[in-house]
Formats: C-alpha cells, sequence, structure tokens
C-alpha cells in the first residue's frame, strides 16, 4: 500500500483581532495605531452597510457551516491544528489577512502593511506595522514549528538595507519561510534594479523563499459600475508583474539558489507567458528591430529560470489541472487558502478528491507536497511524520468515486 499523502498547502491566512497587535506595535506607533484601528473600524462600517443581498446571504450560509468563518482558527494554534487535521494538511505556509468576509474579527497586518502593500505606503508605519505582524507570528509559529512557515510580511521598497536587518531578525525569531514583498513597487524601483540585491542575497543565504501574493493593485478603478469585476479580471497582473521583472532582471542569474513564488494568483496564464518571453529571447519578426536585446539581458532562455527557481501557489482549477503539464507539474504548489470561503475549506478533502481522482499518483505528489519541500524549508522528516497520521491515501483520492461539487450541492440545498 502507498504511503498517505503529504499535504503541504502553500496559501494559508492568520491574523489576530486588530487590537491584540497592539502589544506587537513598537511603542512610539501606538498611538497612531490606536487611530488607526478607529479608522478601520469606521471603513468596516461603510462597507457592511454596502454588501448587496446575495453577498450577506453568502456570508450567513458560510458562517452557519463553519461556525464563524475560521476567524478563530485565524490565531487560536490549537484550534487551527484541528482544522488542519481535518483537512489531511500536515504543513502550510501562513500568510496575513485572514478575513476577507469582512466580519471584523481579525484584520490585515497594521497599517495595511499586508496583501494590498505597495510603496506608495509611508515609509515608517509601513515597517512598524510589518514588524508587529511578524512578531505575532513568530508566537503563532513557535507553537507548532515544524509545520507552519511563517511568511515575513517586509516592505522591501522603502530601504532595502532596513528590510534585511528585518528579515533577519523575522528569521531568527523562527519566521522561516518567506519574506513577502509587495507587488506594487512604485514610485521605487521595480524588481529588476540591483538596489534590491542584498535582500535577494539575504533570502538566498536563509533559504527564505520570496514572495508575492496576489490582492494589491494600483487602486486607480473609480468606484462606478463594474469596479469589482474591472479588479477581480485584472488583479492578477499585478501580482505576477514581479516574476518577469525578476527574471528578464537577471535576478536569477545572480542568485541562482533564490526560491520565488506567486501566490493565489492562478496559472493559467503561465504557458502564453513563457511562450512569449521565450520568443522574444530567441528571435522572432516583431523583435528584430530590438537587435541582441533580449539575449543580452539573459544567458539562456527566460523559462529556463521559471522552471529553476519559480513556483505557484495555487488551488488549481479544473482549467489548470488539465494544462498542468503546459503550466509545470513541478512548479505547482496546491494551497487551500484557510480560512477563505473562496479556498477549499472545510470541504477540502473532497475537493482533492474531485480534483486530483485522474491525475496519476507521481504528478499527485508533486503537487500536493513534494514541490513545497523544494520550494520551504520544511523539515521532511518531520512533516512526514504528520502526514502519515493524517494524511489522505491514494485510495481516498483516486479509487473512491469524486464527489458532487460542494458549491453545487449547497445550491441545490
Amino acid at each position: 500500500m502507498s504511503a498517505n499523502y503529504l499535504v503541504i498547502s502553500s496559501d494559508g491566512h492568520a491574523g489576530p483581532p486588530p487590537e491584540h497587535y497592539r502589544e506587537y506595535m513598537d511603542p512610539q506607533h501606538r498611538d497612531r495605531y490606536d487611530e488607526f484601528l478607529s479608522t478601520l473600524a469606521a471603513m468596516q462600517g461603510l462597507t457592511e452597510a454596502s454588501r448587496n443581498n446575495a453577498q450577506k446571504q453568502f456570508r450567513e450560509k458560510f458562517l452557519a457551516k463553519t461556525g464563524d468563518g475560521g476567524i478563530r482558527a485565524s490565531w487560536d494554534s490549537e484550534l487551527r491544528l484541528k482544522e488542519l487535521d481535518g483537512d489531511g494538511i500536515a504543513g502550510e505556509v501562513i500568510f496575513p489577512d485572514a478575513d476577507v468576509l469582512g466580519i471584523g474579527g481579525v484584520t490585515s497586518s497594521p497599517f495595511g502593511t499586508g496583501l494590498a502593500a505597495s510603496g506608495k505606503d509611508d515609509p515608517e508605519l509601513a515597517m512598524a506595522g510589518a514588524r508587529a505582524h511578524n512578531r505575532w507570528l513568530a508566537d503563532l509559529c513557535s507553537q507548532a514549528p515544524d509545520r507552519r512557515a511563517g511568511v515575513a510580511t517586509v516592505p522591501i521598497v522603502h530601504d532595502p538595507e532596513a528590510a534585511v536587518a528585518e528579515i533577519r531578525r523575522a528569521h531568527a525569531s523562527g519566521v522561516w519561510g518567506a519574506v513577502m514583498i509587495p507587488s506594487q513597487w512604485a514610485p521605487y524601483p521595480s524588481y529588476n534594479d540591483p538596489v534590491y540585491d542584498q535582500v535577494w542575497a539575504t533570502c538566498q543565504e536563509l533559504r527564505m523563499a520570496v514572495t508575492v501574493h496576489s490582492g494589491g493593485s494600483p487602486r486607480d478603478i473609480s468606484a462606478g459600475p463594474g469596479a469589482l469585476p474591472i479588479y477581480s479580471t485584472e488583479a492578477w497582473f499585478f501580482a505576477a508583474r514581479a516574476l518577469w521583472s525578476l527574471i528578464w532582471g537577471g535576478v536569477f542569474v545572480r542568485f541562482p539558489d533564490l526560491t520565488f513564488t506567486v501566490t493565489e494568483d492562478g496559472a493559467w496564464w503561465v504557458p502564453g507567458m513563457l511562450a512569449r518571453m521565450d520568443d522574444q529571447w530567441t528571435g522572432f519578426h516583431s523583435t528584430l528591430k530590438f537587435g541582441d536585446t533580449f539575449r543580452e539581458a539573459l544567458p539562456e532562455p527566460p523559462s529556463t529560470y521559471f522552471r529553476r527557481n519559480c513556483f505557484l501557489g495555487a488551488g488549481i482549477t479544473e482549467h489548470e489541472m488539465a494544462n498542468r503539464h503546459a503550466i509545470g507539474v513541478d512548479q505547482l504548489i496546491w494551497g487551500n487558502d484557510f480560512p477563505h470561503p473562496e479556498g477549499t475549506w472545510p470541504h477540502t478533502r473532497d475537493w482533492l478528491r474531485i480534483r486530483f481522482h485522474d491525475v496519476p499518483e507521481p504528478e499527485t505528489r508533486k503537487m500536493l507536497g513534494l514541490n513545497a519541500l523544494r520550494a520551504y524549508a520544511f523539515d521532511e522528516a518531520k512533516v512526514r511524520a504528520v502526514a502519515d497520521r493524517i494524511g489522505p491515501s491514494p485510495a481516498e483520492i483516486h479509487e473512491q468515486p469524486a464527489p458532487p461539487n460542494p458549491d453545487e450541492v449547497e445550491v441545490a440545498v
């Protein structure tokens, strides 16, 4: 009989009730954080008032199904372990910003320095908020250090030298998984600029992945008709943009052991993007006028660096699974997006059977856990010991009939 699958989620979220961050904040910034909390409460009130009936009904159903939408498990270590054990997940990569239902039970990294962080943030407050979150995250991770790869949020764009100091401090405190950089760098240099080489060198040395997560945008869409659909349609671009900036900028030439992940940004766009980049490097009619510009940027085709250094943390849609070989079976790392309602929890085992039912076992093992071991510094023996206890078996995933789509079942009910 084959061993249980080692399942490592590339995308989890955690955070405490917003007032709890105050004790982790540097004393000189606590008054400003109190002001931030007042503003946050007012904004949550406006958000609640703007919800349409369908949104309210979805939230009510999700809360009725889960108890509290996973909010308490966003900060309660024992409850979080219980939920992940139920999902069959031995290890997880933990990002900030746990509350997307807008309930207000938890908040994003202080001063808005979570998934939506950008170069436009106040530099001093951005670093203060990042440090506070990273300190809190170190406490959470310390309660299950072998299963939790904490992601340090670090606003590297404002002051790369200060960023390096925070990366080293966070790593020493037990936040060893990755460094999340802002997807929006303007008005500071983009990530192809060597000004950030000290950051990449530090991450390579510590074996911390560099990561971006979807959620940020230029915030330039008018609050008019179609605003949310417009954002949803184009949001992938702003997270993915760092990928080609790093590749064309030669970062993986200078730092060949650096790992980079794009998280919760889908993977459907990868084959076309890689083909375009390789075509530009090889040269074709549309690039003749640029001479050797593309080849001078890199000694090998761009896809070489993507396959060697880059990974995609994704829920893996039906379309993406069908195109997994073009995307890269060796690059995809499945994630449950806990506790977000667009993720698989609380029906993760059903979703695993639906999505991986007809996928060969060797490929399933890569996407569910083995690729995560390459991207993040998990101790393989320790997470495998957990998987032996709670992980799904190949028979559970592949031999049982695939269950019905949980969303369709709920709609029918």
